[in-house]
């Protein structure tokens, strides 16, 4: 077909799908007619009330027919031709729904609209009777505020009601009647209520009778089930009683609430009212509902003609039970035809006797009665113990357990019998004695209760579950009596079962969210007078109670009919009950209160239904794929001309109907039925008909198999192995989690073709990877419980002398061979257990064939087309690949049966495959001895070598193999590297090493990507590469390196040896994570080692090398302390941090220094907490040597020679009072020897001292008092400098610039290569840049971006300039901002050193030139450091020439204005280390340095500050007038808030507030350069300040600008300005001292002492 047909064959069959035919119900002979004046649009739904239908088209417009009296103009007249909905037009609807005699519709936005008859509220609108026009209706949740609108996904009709299903799955409903299940007492209900019984629950389907409401409803989750209560609520009665007798014990769960309430009968003409309730004192009630008692009612009727049709309800006192029975027609109208049918029921004749009972009962005139009924919870099977016990001891022991009746004779096993078997099927027990008269009517009277009680075991909100068992192992729910059970039979009962695995369905996660559930309940609630609730009674409910008997039924559609109510299982079977009285329930019995199994066709399955008034149509699964429809219900036939009524004995096939095409749904109405068709066009929807068939019918398969073969084995003791009894396990959990996804993907086809039919909607190409998924996941299952050779221990024949074993597979290997579908004779029932688990796989090639045959109703182009092509390619492939597994089982579990036995149980393991193995002697080991056996067996994991009893696996993962040169000699050899193991096998050919070869590397490359080998979804096949990586990922345990023995590796791999990102861990708890390098520790890394003594772990994370630690690292140890620096070989070697213990601890201490071989050796500071004091100096094997400084929190200072931890030799010691001792030591703060001892006041004393300071001091010598001494020759010397007996600030920290210098590859400092040097930068950048790859918390976007600017080299050519000055400036900025970059390090470094000494105790006065000494000495050295890198970089004090354009044009500091000329004839651009580097460094190093010039500065600070707020208190023109201001420089007129004011004598903090405003900036600063600068612009304010007074060029003298500026250092108010110019005194460039910036400084030193001692004078 050319692709012109092909389009127009589409378009054709696009109008031949959704066709409408109707034809009249009760008529089996009729052929439908197409449905007159309809235009021919795509039908997807229809809908039919009494005498009416609507019809839902594809473009969502809404259409009626019939009899429409609600219609303007149409109120006496049928129409027969549909007419449009215009009201609806452009709203798209999406589903419609038919009452009796209204309707209504959803759209696609979720909004409902009704119309029709609205006489008891159904349309949802108030004092109304009819509704012509479609009108849309509000619902809005109340409990969500503001209110929101509630969007509608179903709707379903009855009489007088009308129930909404939500988006949100809740129930909304109006109308009248007990059919609402709403808590109210007021009707009608023409606003929307939420049925709250039902709320929080996931509700799937509503459907609607007369009077009656249905719920499909997915079950609570297993955490989610309420627990059941084991009394009554009402009157705490027990629901399960347990009474000893002498040979037997009665369990009974019959209880009966004393508290019940009738329902007056207060019914209108017209309807029955549910609304009034009467308690038995005859008090009005609420119409609210307890969950435990049911306040229902029953109307009065006649009693039954026989006791099928009758529900009893009987008491506790044995009275006569009263019969309740629905009005109609009579099934059985004489006496004759009763006795007929009890003949057929028990297969034997009636006797006299038993006729005469039951002709008494059939002449028993009716009684009315009122009943009460208190219908209580259920208990669980799980709340009872003794009423599991019951349920197991029937399962064990079957009908050697028998439970009889105090009133009759009948066994347990009958009992059973009867739930395992159809109605039809009661009293045919082969070998039964005929019962007796008193028997029989027992037994009926049984049957009858049993019923009743199945409605006092519905729940409201409880998961309702049964037992997995049908019949036998159901839980017993009616009184019983459990005789002569042995005490060995109860022990068998009371041992755990082995069987662990759930074969019901269960909540599967992905699998419920894509698909219907199965896990559903079906809720009833409503009038029950004909049973069509199916709670086993006549009563009806108010509130929606769930249905017990179809729990786990799998319930998948619900069909509610005029009186009774039909429902649709997964496993295409269905549950009929309620009025019977036209055979429309599909079955023999009367009129039924529980659901009951229909008997619509033997050989077919039954996939969608429908339910009319009294009638049922049923969709049955024909031969040839195309829909049967059958027909049940009431039948016209005309007797002597004269119309009559009569039912049908069973379903009927509509013959005419299977004529009309693919039937998709069928509708019932009144009197009419109506069918939607499809053409089978091109074959297409023959096609999906196929597959859905096809799918449901496998479905069946699989339940059958679950329940008579996989139930049966789980339920066996002594299978064997613990292995073989967890694979068991696991197959069936597998299969019944694919059986479930069936049973699912039947369902959604069923839903499916009802709809648009769609082939992209299909869930096997919407959801394929599930359904691959769980294919594979249960070939895997199988294969390995085949490789553990499962199916040969099942079929031992030691294990068939088990009785259930014998059962199911001995004695039914035919039934099994059905199963498997194998046709041949003489089968060994292994192989016959093989192909039955392996069944599944074959369905996957039917999917495949059914969406090829799909893709050809499509072009070739087309998206679909491509779509259903993969799809089927996707299926096909797999089936290909699970086919080849399973041989590659099979080849394995013959490898297995001849290997020796010993190393069959060290070697075998489920998911282990076989590939090849040299017992043909085609492979052997080199230098192999002469009588050595060497065998090589390959498996999908290991390539094990065998001798003789011996054997080692080799992990394929960790396996290497290379094909040997011919060069070397061995032609046809294969080099084997593991990670301690290298050997060479020789092959006996070279086709042999090439197989080897080959398979070998498959072997390892599939091992390496895991065990998933499935094709890729979508590929043509699975692409194996030619070899695997030499690098890759692996787990491995060491057992023969010595250091490595027992430890496991998980990380990356190189030719055998760890190398990359890893994890080592040891046997004994140590571990490492980190870099390797050829098998050893290298990178950055972090290391474990348990304590065992301190349960706790020493801790190391830094960097590695050759296996040791070396480099920056952190260590912690399990006492407590902490280490931070570097390592060498294992031991702390360089610059460290060492914490030892807490501030909560005894001794809590800290050093930073120098280390050598794990000591302490070279400068280091050490701080001792606990006595508050802080040695700063040298260090010799963990003993303070040589020259140092203590100070203390006491405020001692001491300065001078060490010799082992001790004072000893001269020294300095200090107080806080200014007392000075210089001389010698013996020990710690121990005077010995020559010394002056100077006193605060001036006076000193000379001589010897001996004694410790603080506790007295012996003291031989002179004491001197300097003002007797009038010659200057006699006085005695001044006291040394500080400084001269601490360590050189050169000295200190060279460990850390060495660590730096090596780190740019440099030996000593300043030698080396300098591009060496930049390459090791590089390296490091790129190397820390990696190591936080993983955790980019650490590197912010900006820190990132500078690191990539830093990997880029500096480039300088030709002359150095100021603009190369100014980029090398930017470079350092930069390197030292992030501490991955070497100067960075340093520099953060020597901050940390700094603010270690310089903080806390180090907080000392004495030792402010000591930090600024050491500040310089930092200068120097980095300075050292940034010449090696940038040689062009001019010396200290080097200048670097100006061009003409870098002039820069300043404000003239005399006149203010611009002038281009230089102050001095300036050579250039001085360069100095301080200048370059200080604004990097000092804003790091300022706190612990500002504080220190802040203590040595204290006094006088005190002395300004007081100064500076007296002069304060004074107004501007005061001020400046005490200062000695000339008038003229006064601001006459000042700008505040852009306004100008004039100054007045009592204006304050005005006069030249630019300039103050400019100076409090100094505080704001960090180096001198940036602080000069702010003094410069300070002046440069007050210039231009006195010029704008002025208006006229002017020249400074000092005597005028002076006290100018004296008064804005006033006002600045700067607390610590003295400090400020200290700080700058000491720091600032000597260039700068002569020039400008100089002079200035000097007017603000000279300012701040006039200040102190001329002001406060």
């Amino acid at each position: 077909m050319d692709q012109q047909e092909r389009s127009s064959a589409e378009a054709e069959g696009a109008k031949e799908r959704g066709l409408v035919h109707i034809w009249q119900a009760g008529s089996c002979s009729l052929t439908p007619e197409r449905l007159p004046g309809w235009t021919g649009k795509t039908v997807l739904q229809a809908a039919l009330g009494i005498n009416h239908g609507l019809l839902l088209t594809e473009g969502g417009e809404v259409y009626s027919f019939g009899k429409l009296p609600w219609r303007v103009g149409l109120e006496e007249t049928c129409t027969k031709s549909p007419i449009l909905e215009n009201a609806l037009v452009g709203q798209h609807v999406t589903t419609v729904a038919a009452g009796s005699y209204h309707n209504g519709a959803v759209t696609e936005s979720g909004v409902v609209y009704m119309w029709g008859n609205n006489s008891a509220g159904q349309c949802a609108v108030a004092n109304q009777p009819y509704l012509r026009e479609p009108n849309p209706i509000s619902i809005s949740d109340s409990e969500t505020s503001p209110l929101l609108s509630v969007r509608i996904l179903q709707l379903a009709c009855g009489e007088e009601h009308t129930l909404a299903l939500s988006l949100s799955r809740e129930i909304w409903a109006w109308g009248s009647g007990c059919q609402l299940g709403l808590i109210t007492t007021t009707f009608p209900v023409t606003k929307p209520q939420k049925v709250e019984h039902l709320a929080g629950r996931v509700v799937l389907q509503v459907a609607c009778g007369a009077y009656h409401s249905l719920a499909l409803v997915q079950c609570l989750p297993a955490q989610d089930m309420k627990p059941i209560p084991e009394r009554c609520n009402h009157c705490s009665q027990l629901l399960i009683t347990m009474t000893d007798k002498e040979d037997h014990v009665i369990i009974s769960d019959s209880h009966c609430c004393p508290l019940g309430v009738a329902l007056a009968d207060s019914q209108s003409a017209n309807h029955v009212s549910c609304s009034s309730l009467e308690t038995l004192e005859g008090k009005s009630a609420t119409g609210s509902q307890s969950e435990d008692c049911q306040k229902t009612f029953v109307e009065d009727e006649p009693a039954a003609s026989e006791p099928e049709v009758t529900s009893v309800l009987s008491n506790n006192d044995g009275q006569e039970d009263s019969g309740i029975s629905s009005p109609g027609n009579a099934l059985f109208p004489d006496k004759k035809a009763v006795k007929e049918y009890l003949e057929n029921l028990s297969d034997h004749p009636l006797n006299d006797s038993q006729e005469k009972s039951i002709s008494t009962e059939l002449e028993q005139p009716f009684q009315e009665e009122e009943l009460t009924a208190c219908l209580p919870g259920p208990p669980g099977v799980s709340t009872s113990a003794l009423n599991s016990l019951v349920v197991s001891c029937a399962s064990a022991v079957g009908v050697r357990v028998a439970a009889t009746y105090e009133a009759g004779a009948l066994s347990l096993k009958k009992v059973m019998n009867f739930y395992g078997t159809t109605p039809g099927e009661l009293g045919s027990q082969s070998g039964s004695p005929s019962p007796g008269p008193e028997g029989l009517k027992d037994t009926r009277e049984e049957q009858v209760k049993l019923e009743s009680m199945q409605g006092k075991k519905s729940s409201s909100l409880v998961d309702i579950r049964e037992e997995e068992s049908e019949g036998v192992s159901r839980r017993l729910s009616l009184p019983g009596l459990l005789s002569q059970v042995s005490p060995r039979l109860l022990r068998k009962v009371g041992r755990a079962k082995m069987r662990t695995v759930a074969l019901t369905p269960t909540y599967s996660g992905e699998a419920d969210a894509l698909l219907p559930s199965l896990r559903t309940e079906v809720w009833s609630w409503g009038k029950g007078k004909e049973g069509q609730l199916g709670h086993g009674d006549v009563l009806p409910r108010l509130q929606p109670l769930c249905v017990k008997s179809l729990d786990s039924k799998e319930v998948i559609q619900l069909s509610a009919g005029g009186h009774h109510s039909l429902a649709l299982t997964a496993k295409s079977q269905v549950y009929s009950w309620g009025s019977n009285t036209f055979g429309q329930l599909g079955h023999l019995n009367s009129p039924t209160t529980v659901p009951r199994l229909a008997k619509v066709c033997d050989d077919s399955g039954v996939w969608s239904t429908a339910a009319g008034p009294d009638y049922s149509l049923f969709l049955v699964d024909g031969e040839d794929f195309q829909p049967g429809l059958y027909y049940s219900g009431r039948e016209e036939t005309r007797e002597n001309n004269s119309p009559g009524n009569n039912c049908t004995k069973s379903p009927t096939l509509l013959l005419a109907c299977s004529k009309l095409g693919y039937i998709s749904s069928v509708t019932a109405g009144g009197d009419d039925c109506l069918a939607l068709v499809d053409r089978n066009i091109m074959g297409y929807i023959a096609s999906l008909h196929e597959l859905a068939t096809t799918e449901r019918r496998f479905y069946c398969k699989l339940s059958e198999i679950k329940s008579q073969v996989l139930r049966p084995l789980l339920g066996l003791d002594n299978l064997g192995t613990a292995t073989t009894v967890q694979q068991l396990q696991d197959m069936a959990s597998r299969f019944s989690k694919l059986c479930y996804l069936i049973g699912q993907h039947g369902a959604s086809l069923n839903s499916f073709l009802h709809g648009i039919k769609e082939a992209k909607s299909l869930a096997i190409l919407k959801h394929s990877s599930l359904f691959l998924d769980s294919y594979t996941e249960y070939c895997i299952s199988v294969t390995n419980f085949l490789v553990m050779g499962g199916f040969m221990l099942l079929a031992k024949p030691a294990m068939r002398t088990l009785s259930l074993i014998s059962d199911f597979l001995g004695k039914n290997q035919e039934l099994l061979q059905d199963l498997a579908e194998m046709q041949e004779e003489n089968i060994q029932l292994v192989e016959v257990l093989n192909t039955l688990f392996f069944l599944p796989v074959r369905r996957l090639h039917n999917y495949a064939r059914v969406l090829l045959k799909l893709a050809t109703c499509f072009e070739v182009t087309s998206p679909e087309y491509q779509k259903l092509q993969d799809s089927s390619s996707c299926y096909e492939t797999l089936a290909v690949h699970l086919n080849r597994k399973r041989k590659e089982a099979e080849y394995t579990l013959s490898f297995w049966k001849t290997f020796p036995g010993k190393m069959t149980d060290s070697l075998r393991r489920p998911e282990r495959r076989l590939i090849c193995e040299s017992s043909n002697r085609g492979l052997s080991l080199q230098h192999a001895g002469r009588f050595s056996v060497n065998w090589f067996i390959l498996f999908n994991d290991a390539l094990v070598h065998a001798q003789f009893s011996t054997h080692h696996i080799f992990p394929l993962s960790t396996l290497w193999v290379e094909a040997l040169s011919e060069e070397a000699g061995n032609v046809n050899g294969l080099k084997v590297t593991t990670p301690e193991e290298h050997f060479i096998l020789l092959s006996s050919t070279p086709q042999e090493k090439t197989k080897w070869l080959r398979s070998i590397s498959q072997a390892v490359d599939q091992a390496l990507r895991g065990t998933s080998d499935l094709p890729p979804y979508g590929s043509g096949g699975n692409i194996q590469r030619q070899e695997p990586p030499i690098s890759r990922s692996a787990k491995y345990t060491f057992y023969k390196d010595p250091r490595l023995k027992d430890a496991t590796y998980d990380g990356r791999w190189l030719s055998g040896k760890p190398h990359g990102r890893g994890i080592l861990r040891w046997a004994d708890g140590r571990m490492y994570s980190g870099m390797f390098r050829n098998g050893l520790e290298d990178g950055y890394g972090e290391y474990k080692i348990p304590n065992k003594a301190l349960t706790k772990d020493d801790h190391y994370v830094g960097y590695w090398k050759e296996g040791k630690m070396c480099g920056q690292g952190v260590y912690s140890y399990a006492t407590g302390e902490v280490y931070e620096g570097c390592f060498q070989d294992n031991v702390r070697h360089g610059h460290g941090l060492l914490r030892s213990g807490k501030l909560t601890s005894s001794s809590p201490s800290m050093f930073i220094g120098q280390w050598v071989m794990d000591k302490k050796t070279g400068y280091g500071v050490f701080d001792d907490i606990t006595r508050g004091e802080k040695y700063m100096g040298t260090w010799q094997e963990d003993l303070c040597q040589g020259n140092g400084v203590v100070v203390t929190q006491f405020g001692l200072y001491y300065e001078g020679a060490f010799s082992n931890n001790k004072m000893m030799g001269t020294g300095i010691l200090l107080s806080e009072d200014d007392t000075v001792y210089e001389g010698e030591f013996s020990d710690n703060w121990t005077l010995s020897g020559k010394g002056t001892l100077t006193l605060p006041n001036g006076d000193y004393i000379e001589g010897l001292f001996t004694g410790e300071w603080g506790s007295g001091i012996k003291i031989t010598g002179t004491y001197f008092k300097p003002s007797l001494f009038d010659n200057e020759k006699d006085r005695p010397k001044a006291l040394r400098k500080l400084g001269n007996l601490a360590v050189p600030a050169d000295e200190k920290w060279k460990a850390v610039f060495e660590e730096c210098w090596h780190q740019l590859g440099c030996e000593n400092p300043g030698q080396g290569d300098r591009w060496k040097a930049w390459d090791s930068i590089a390296v490091a950048l790129t190397t820390n840049r990696r190591q936080h790859k993983d955790s980019p918390e650490l590197l912010s976007r900006s820190h990132t971006q500078t690191l990539e600017s830093l990997e880029f080299i500096p480039q300088h050519v030709g002359a150095f300039t100021l603009e190369k000055y100014e980029n090398i400036k930017k470079y350092l900025i930069k390197a030292c901002d992030t501490p991955l970059h070497p100067l960075g390090r340093l520099v953060e470094t020597l901050v940390a050193v700094y603010r270690m000494t310089y903080v806390g105790v180090g907080a000392n006065r004495r030792l402010l030139q000591e930090a600024v000494r050491e500040i310089k000495s930092y200068l120097k050295r980095i300075f050292q450091l940034i010449r090696f890198l940038f040689p062009d970089l001019p010396e200290e004090g080097s200048t670097i020439p100006l061009l003409v354009t870098e002039t820069k044009r300043r404000k003239s500091f005399c006149s203010g204005k611009m002038d281009s000329r230089s102050e001095s004839p300036e050579p250039g651009y001085v360069v100095t280390s301080s200048e370059l580097l200080l604004p990097v460094l000092l804003p790091r190093l300022y706190p612990p340095l500002f504080m220190l010039y802040a203590l040595d500065n204290e006094r006088e600070e005190d002395i300004y500050w007081e100064c500076v707020l007296r002069l304060n208190k004074q107004s501007d023109t005061a001020l400046l007038s005490f200062l000695g201001v000339q008038i003229k420089f006064w601001p006459v007129t000042v700008s505040i808030l852009g306004e100008s004011k004039k100054v007045i004598p009592n204006t304050k903090d005005v006069c030249f507030a630019s300039a103050v405003e400019c100076l409090q900036q100094i505080s704001t600063t960090f180096t001198p350069s940036d602080k000069l600068k702010v003094i410069q612009q300070t002046f440069e304010e007050i210039s231009q300040r006195v010029l704008d007074t002025l208006q006229e060029d002017f020249l400074w003298s000092m005597d005028d600008l002076f006290p100018v500026f004296l008064y804005v250092v006033l006002r600045a108010r700067i607390r610590n300005l003295g400090s400020e110019v200290h700080l700058i005194e000491d720091l600032m460039d000597p260039y700068l001292q002569h020039g400008e910036q100089g002079i200035m400084f000097t007017t603000l030193k000279f300012g701040v002492c006039f200040v102190k001692h001329c002001c406060c004078e």
